[in-house]
């Protein structure tokens, strides 16, 4: 299984946090690749710069080598099936990351509920 994590998801994991649950574990410690987003970056230092994240961007990007996680970048096909998607949810983060699930084809794993309306590539954990 390939899967592709949600920025917070991908926090939790790295702070440790409880909010990253056993299953959520298990299901990472059995995938054959995780990804972790370019865009997942790109929102942690949106949050950082307006203080809604506390946390050393150089870590965050460090912590996807040394997991044994695997970069995905944007690339233009991943920006233009955006358009395909409706309204369904209005962060443009959380947009992108679904659009790259489904091109890739990879399983988008996040705790937010709504974007299981956009695909069969999300799973809510």
């Amino acid at each position: 299984m390939r899967f592709l994590l949600d920025t917070h998801i991908f926090l939790w994991f790295i702070k440790g946090d409880a909010r990253f649950s056993r299953a959520i574990k298990l299901k990472i410690q059995r995938a054959s690749e995780i990804y972790i987003s370019s865009a997942s970056i790109w929102e942690a230092a949106i949050k950082i710069r307006l203080n809604k994240l506390d946390a050393d961007l150089g870590l965050i990007v460090e912590a996807i080598d040394k997991s044994g996680f695997l970069e995905l970048p944007i690339t233009a096909v991943h920006a233009a099936a955006i358009l395909s998607l409706p309204d369904i949810h209005r962060d443009p983060f959380d947009r992108i990351l679904v659009a790259q699930a489904m091109t890739e084809p990879l399983t988008f794993l996040t705790a937010d509920s709504l974007l299981k309306n956009y695909s069969d590539h999300v799973e809510v954990v």
